[in-house]
């Protein structure tokens, strides 16, 4: 029996921050006024408390060289705990990580199966590959039964014969694909780094797109348009210069892509921004990077122009909400247009102006709120009364500091305190 002396910073999902004074956790949930007839005995826990974070690109069994066993696996689940990374996306893994969800002390885990690429088109040992592309709307609908609620494709790669990035699948094999998965009830997450592979990922109805760094214009509109998720992965981008480097002797074509790609690399980021995508924290950890660098990442974003309280909503509430919410195109055009309106307004009395969602006027009153994914006893929440206890606290107030997410005071995870 926890007792949280405050401020408790509760997200109504829709970016409206409000400072509670005080909580408790009782019986694994969050509660707003103290249980009736509990007595004595409440542990009491100071700091601010925020919903705990999202990674929603991660891979979770995953290192450099391929699948690494389950001891390092799990030190890359606690390494995100540590960090106050509660929920996670795991986007391609080669290890079966259902144990993952056994385990109370280790983050809540999302499952999109294994990668999906190529023959020699992605990383050696990373992916289920296909060699006949007809064979994918069969195989991504495999990975959705296997999964949970999430596949993992791999869009485009080097191409070794051409020395370019290009597209790995035809545009009418990504369509069936994409509505085998669907018919599933499951969404299509995709890796893409380079233009070309954009209109046929848009085209076939792409639920999220990683990196996105080949989207221009047109693509970012059609995208927040139809409600698609992005994850930037900025600190996965920071290194497309080293990539790069990797690349000059051998294919420098590939090298000046990814070069083109990194300069850019912020004013695309602002382009998503003013486009009013849902743009959601990935770190793309596993592989090359460490875990736990969510707060890194949202940090990033607030170094080029984002409000540490937009950044902490996106980091934590929004990325739950979404992650919560079954497939509503609906609900993610209607939020996209309060957006745009709002964003209208705003430029018309300021030109450069920042608007986000935590700043639309009359936002938090829209009546637009996601359906609640009904999961037993393993709901995903945001600090609403009643939810799972998942949650950070910190010795100050993360929306005026984002760099305090880097070392929580403690970790509470299903209500009970595993770190800090």
């Amino acid at each position: 029996m926890l007792h949280l002396t405050g401020p408790v910073l509760a997200d109504d999902g829709a970016g409206c921050w409000r400072a509670l004074p005080e909580a408790w956790v009782f019986e694994g949930k969050i509660l707003y006024s103290e249980p009736d007839g509990v007595g004595q005995g409440w542990q009491e826990i100071s700091g601010w408390a925020i919903p705990g974070l999202a990674d929603v690109h991660a891979h979770i069994g995953l290192g450099a060289d391929g699948e690494v066993d389950r001891e390092t696996a799990e030190q890359q689940a606690l390494a995100e705990a540590r960090k106050g990374v509660l929920l996670i996306r795991d986007a391609g893994s080669p290890q079966d990580t259902r144990w993952v969800q056994g385990r109370d002390d280790l983050p809540r885990l999302i499952r999109a199966g294994r990668h999906v690429a190529r023959p020699k088109r992605y990383t050696r040992n990373f992916a289920r590959e296909l060699e006949d592309v007809s064979d994918l709307p069969e195989a991504l609908a495999e990975e959705a039964r296997s999964g949970d609620g999430w596949v993992k494709l791999v869009a485009d790669w080097i191409d070794r014969d051409t020395g370019v990035l290009g597209p790995l699948w035809p545009d009418e094999v990504l369509v069936d694909a994409f509505a085998a998965v669907h018919e599933s009830g499951a969404r299509v997450t995709a890796h893409s780094f380079c233009r070309e592979a954009i209109d046929g990922l848009l085209e076939a109805g792409i639920d999220c797109i990683e990196h996105g760094t080949g989207m221009d214009s047109d693509h970012i509109s059609e995208a927040a348009r139809r409600g698609i998720a992005v994850t930037p992965t900025m600190i996965q981008i920071d290194r497309f210069e080293e990539f790069a480097q990797r690349g000059d002797a051998r294919f420098p074509e590939y090298a000046a892509q990814m070069r083109a790609m990194y300069v850019r690399r912020e004013e695309q980021f602002a382009a998503f921004v003013d486009a009013g995508l849902t743009i959601l924290p990935g770190s793309d950890a596993g592989g090359e990077l460490p875990h736990g660098l969510v707060p890194k990442e949202l940090a990033r974003w607030v170094s080029i122009g984002m409000p540490a309280a937009e950044a902490l909503h996106r980091g934590a509430a929004r990325a739950r909400q979404y992650l919560a919410t079954p497939r509503h195109p609906e609900l993610d055009e209607g939020l996209s247009l309060l957006r745009h309106l709002a964003r209208s307004e705003a430029e018309s009395q300021d030109p450069g102006a920042y608007v986000g969602s935590a700043s639309v006027p009359g936002f938090c009153d829209s009546g637009l709120r996601p359906p609640r994914r009904m999961t037993s006893d393993d709901e995903i929440g945001w600090l609403r009364d009643g939810d799972s206890a998942d949650l950070a606290l910190y010795p100050s107030d993360p929306r005026e500091d984002i760099s305090v997410l880097e070392t929580p005071s403690a970790v509470i995870l299903r209500g009970a305190v595993i770190g800090g």
